[in-house]
């Protein structure tokens, strides 16, 4: 009998011993969770915008003072966790000294990489009115990236544009308004208009 006892006690004991483990077991799981939790939730903080501005327009100056380009837009919202900007509706005009000045509208903007890189997507459009040294230009597409400190841009998409009384279209270009190139690559259509007698 004292035998049958020591085995049901032992039977007992491994028993409460398991339960136990399994216990411990799910409270470590639970704490695993809330922790993987709480790291979700601190991410998606860490992408919460730290502040968003209405109505904004921002300038940025050359070595010498002068404007280069305003970015202005409806809405601008900034990430702190990439220092990223998103613009609704943005408008860029670019003021480079000796040219009429370009104007760029689209629906939505990126910048990024420090004020370095801004992608416009959505409706892009480019205008730059004719001068005595400048043919007018506009051009269209649905996505431009430009590069505002070294006076470039270039799009991967098809294109639309117009110069002067030119007209081209292409699959992609890169423009450099420093040197005053521009490349249009893929299949394309160039309609030059008569020359003058």
């Amino acid at each position: 009998m004292r035998n049958q006892r020591m085995a049901h006690r032992f039977r007992l004991s491994i028993g409460m011993i398991l339960v136990l483990l399994a216990a411990l077991g799910s409270f470590y799981l639970l704490e695993l969770m809330n922790r993987a939790d709480e790291d979700i939730q601190a991410d998606l903080k860490a992408n919460e915008p730290d502040y968003i501005i209405e109505k904004f327009s921002f300038v940025r100056m050359t070595k010498e003072g002068k404007p280069s380009y305003i970015i202005a837009g409806d809405k601008l919202t900034h990430r702190p966790i990439d220092d990223s900007s998103e613009i609704d509706k943005p408008r860029v005009r670019s003021l480079s000294g000796d040219t009429p000045p370009m104007d760029i509208l689209a629906n939505t903007a990126r910048v990024d990489e420090a004020n370095s890189r801004v992608t416009l997507n959505g409706q892009v459009k480019i205008d730059r009115a004719a001068a005595p040294n400048v043919q007018a230009l506009h051009l269209a597409t649905e996505k431009l990236v430009i590069f505002p400190d070294e006076d470039r841009m270039e799009t991967d998409q098809p294109v639309k544009m117009k110069l002067g009384d030119s007209t081209a279209t292409a699959n992609s270009m890169r423009a450099n308004n420093a040197t005053r190139q521009m490349r249009l690559e893929g299949n394309g259509t160039l309609m030059l208009p008569p020359r003058a007698q």
